[in-house]
């Protein structure tokens, strides 16, 4: 990695100054254990998968290609449940240490180079899909409801234990619990995709899985690619989205690791933060994609058209761009998918502040009621958090504003800090939140200033994480299971409910250094522009 910082000394043309080495004086702050670190969850994540199937890594199957993923022939080991449990234990402290040393190293003055620290996350990504996907049984679905594509079925309106409960059928065969009884509830670009990996991989789950891989890891690596190119003109800004995005561990163990498809629709999202400043329809297109993909990413498509509220004619041709990918896809391809994407919303996941609480309830009262008081709780909490996090998160300039201009009045830099701010209250206070869901966050994170959300997404991320660790519905020991309820019913809830705790005490007191003990150091601040700090 390049290293060093500018500095204006005597004697110097300040056109020119002299770089002088980044030289940290704490081990905490030293790039070199944060890079080692971050490579090094990589290494234990291929050395897992690598071991074969077992209690965190998925069964694919017979394989009949070279194709990866790899791993070794059945019979050669049998990985024990403690010994890869507790790899990836460390896959997840590693990775959580070292972009917290990275962070630090970053605010401290550390000044990489952006494209050798995009080469080395495109880099552990490609080598993370070498091996089979670990603790999450999702992709199976997927192949499952590409499956039923490729049979002639429609997956939004039948489940893939209708169809291998009464006949068998070489891909379905190889699903895992607990969604055999749900119909997707993916948007119908997912399912095309879905089905493309099929065709692409024929009948076997081993190569179905391959394709769908490569279609997540290839739209992760667009879309962080997307979110540097907005840093453009900053090497600082865009070392930091970097190391945020494409070289976040972090991502790379949620998204990448289980190859979940949230990559998908924030590629498309991505592009349309691309075209904010050039063109609404276009922005509006590219928003509509990404809601064909995965509903969800409205989030984004509201911070867009907050951004064009004063410009009713961008306004409205954003909303034209939009409305277009979405009727064609939910009206006129799959008029089904639609309601069934919306089932999402009446979930409640462990390891969630609400799983608790939802227990609770549901000792006095019906399930249904106490999901109804659970959800209550929920969108009132996120019209809070909103509120509180648009009074203290920075204002901070998108790279390519013109000098002196007013943040406030750029609809790129608006949309990027809106969709944060959305973002972030969405998943804090949702009844259902997963891991890989942080990643519509940490992208419009990476692009802007450093804050006190840096730390409080890491500390989110890395607990959920922890917390479906094995993560699959099969058989296990009680101990280990034990040993996982408590990552999962008890110390993430409490640390979800500690980030809501966080943003609270940072709306409360904003100038404020430090929200924990492990809080930013001072040297974030000297990072953010004059004037960011104030209230608005």
């Amino acid at each position: 990695m390049t290293r060093g910082t500018h500095h204006h000394s005597a004697g110097h043309n300040p056109a020119h100054p002299p770089i002088q080495r980044y030289a940290p004086s704490v081990w905490h702050r030293d790039h070199r254990y944060g890079i080692g670190l971050i490579v090094a969850a990589t290494v234990l994540t291929v050395i897992t998968g690598f071991l074969g199937p077992s209690v965190v890594t998925l069964t694919l199957g017979p394989r009949h290609s070279l194709l990866p993923p790899w791993y070794l022939p059945a019979g050669v080991v049998q990985p024990n449940e403690w010994v890869v449990t507790i790899l990836v234990w460390l896959i997840i402290a590693c990775g959580a240490v070292g972009l917290w040393i990275g962070m630090r190293a970053l605010a401290g003055g550390w000044l990489p180079s952006s494209r050798k620290l995009f080469g080395l996350g495109t880099g552990l990504s490609l080598a993370t899909i070498a091996v089979p996907p670990l603790t999450s049984a999702d992709i199976l679905m997927y192949a499952g409801y590409g499956r039923l594509q490729m049979i002639g079925r429609n997956p939004y309106e039948i489940t893939p234990a209708e169809i291998f409960r009464g006949q068998y059928d070489p891909v379905l065969i190889w699903t895992e619990q607990p969604w055999w009884d749900t119909p997707s509830v993916y948007g119908p670009i997912t399912s095309w995709l879905q089905w493309l990996a099929n065709y692409l991989g024929g009948a076997n789950m081993h190569d179905i899985v391959f394709w769908l891989q490569v279609i997540t890891v290839v739209p992760f690596i667009l879309a962080c690619a997307g979110i540097v190119m907005l840093a453009h003109g900053d090497p600082r800004r865009q070392a930091r989205a970097a190391l945020l995005t494409v070289a976040n561990p972090m991502l790379i163990w949620a998204v990448v690791a289980a190859a979940h498809n949230e990559a998908l629709a924030v590629m498309f999202a991505v592009g349309g933060m691309v075209l904010m400043r050039k063109s609404p329809f276009g922005a509006g297109l590219a928003i509509g994609l990404a809601g064909c993909a995965k509903l969800s990413i409205g989030i984004w498509g509201l911070a867009m058209l907050w951004a064009y509220r004063r410009e009713p004619k961008k306004a409205a041709l954003l909303c034209l761009g939009t409305i277009i990918p979405m009727a064609l896809a939910y009206v006129v391809w799959q008029p089904t998918a639609f309601v069934q994407v919306l089932r999402n919303g009446s979930y409640v996941s462990v390891g969630s502040w609400a799983n608790p609480v939802f227990l609770f309830l549901n000792l006095f009262l019906a399930a249904g009621v106490a999901k109804i008081i659970v959800g209550v709780i929920s969108y009132g909490g996120l019209v809070v958090i909103t509120w509180m996090l648009s009074r203290v998160v920075p204002w901070t300039s998108a790279p390519g504003l013109a000098r002196g201009a007013d943040p406030r009045t750029d609809p790129l830099t608006v949309a990027l800090r809106t969709s944060l701010i959305l973002s972030v209250a969405w998943l804090t206070t949702a009844m259902y939140t997963l891991s890989w869901y942080d990643l519509i966050a940490w992208l419009p994170l990476a692009v802007l200033a450093a804050s006190k959300l840096d730390r409080l997404m890491l500390l989110r991320i890395t607990l959920l994480s922890l917390s479906y660790v094995p993560g699959r519905a099969v058989e296990m020991s009680l101990p280990l299971d034990t040993v996982s309820g408590v990552f999962r019913y008890g110390i993430s809830p409490l640390v979800q409910v500690a980030v809501l705790v966080g943003i609270v005490l940072w709306w409360r007191k904003p100038d404020r250094e430090e929200l924990f003990p492990f809080g930013p150091p001072k040297a974030m601040r000297e990072l953010q522009p004059v004037g960011t700090r104030r209230r608005i």
